[in-house]
């Protein structure tokens, strides 16, 4: 049986999550990462996508967030989420209005990094699009 270890999801309008978890599974910005307890002392950041938690009671829950970074030690996990919301909670056309809203930023960037940061995270929103309307 998996150790236990606490794990907080916390977004600047609340903290989403503070519980005693078995596994939680972010998207790290250089791929998917699960962590346990006992986990290596790591410091990522995070790329729009579904955080999914597995409860020490066996429950699963998984959640959107937008972006962010976590604090793994070997005794617990703290993701601090630009924002986040449990995935039955999220709003349609929540992702619809990010994309709209960075492709007509899109239209206007002059700098290439700039342009090459909305790109990429226009396709980021599109892929996280699909997995939550599969779900």
């Amino acid at each position: 049986m998996a150790d236990n270890f606490n794990f907080e999801l916390v977004s600047p309008e609340r903290l989403l999550l503070s519980e005693m978890v078995t596994e939680v599974v972010i998207p790290a910005t250089e791929g998917e990462m699960t962590v346990m307890a006992n986990h290596a002392p790591t410091m990522t950041t995070i790329k729009p996508g579904v955080v999914s938690v597995r409860f020490a009671s066996g429950k699963k829950q998984d959640y959107v967030v937008f972006g962010g970074f976590a604090d793994i030690l070997p005794t617990g996990c703290t993701l601090l989420a630009e924002s986040a919301v449990p995935v039955e909670e999220l709003q349609k056309d929540e992702l619809t209005r990010r994309i709209e809203a960075a492709r007509r930023e899109l239209e206007h960037a002059e700098l290439h990094e700039h342009k090459s940061k909305l790109e990429h995270f226009i396709m980021e929103m599109t892929h996280l699009s699909g997995i939550v309307q599969q779900d």
